[in-house]
């Protein structure tokens, strides 16, 4: 049996900030682009893994939340700590400069964790903690 990730959700309050920062500084192609009632679903994915997509939705919109979990979850993506994201690379060092060159938000830059890996981390517009690992 093969379980493969098909489709990741991540929060998108300005999806135009959002779809440049995973388009234009990741290099991630655009696979579906879809708008309802001035929403906006954007799935985003590496052109190399046509299987593998995340999907920039609008935050709170959940049917069933109440008015005080939808301003938690603003809340909590004003402060960053809602959402985040572990991708890859075999070339971190190209790759933070690429991002950090188009302003991203800069939380680390590539260091040797303790753990065991080598990694870099952003916050994408929303404040979702983007990390990138060397492979």
């Amino acid at each position: 049996m093969s379980v493969i990730i098909q489709h990741t959700f991540l929060p998108a309050d300005d999806p135009d900030a959002s779809l440049a920062f995973y388009r234009d500084a990741l290099g991630f192609e655009v696979r579906n682009d879809v708008g309802l009632g001035g929403m906006r679903w954007i799935t985003v994915g590496p052109k190399d893994q046509p299987s593998t997509s995340i999907v920039l939705y609008p935050p709170a919109i959940e049917p069933g939340l109440t008015d005080d979990e939808r301003r938690t979850i603003v809340e909590l993506m004003a402060k960053g700590s809602f959402a985040s994201i572990v991708l890859a690379t075999e070339d971190l060092a190209g790759t933070f400069d690429r991002v950090q060159a188009t302003g991203a938000d800069v939380v680390q830059e590539p260091a040797d964790q303790d753990y065991g890996v080598r990694d870099c981390a952003f916050r994408d517009p929303a404040g979702n903690l983007v990390r990138i690992s060397q492979l």
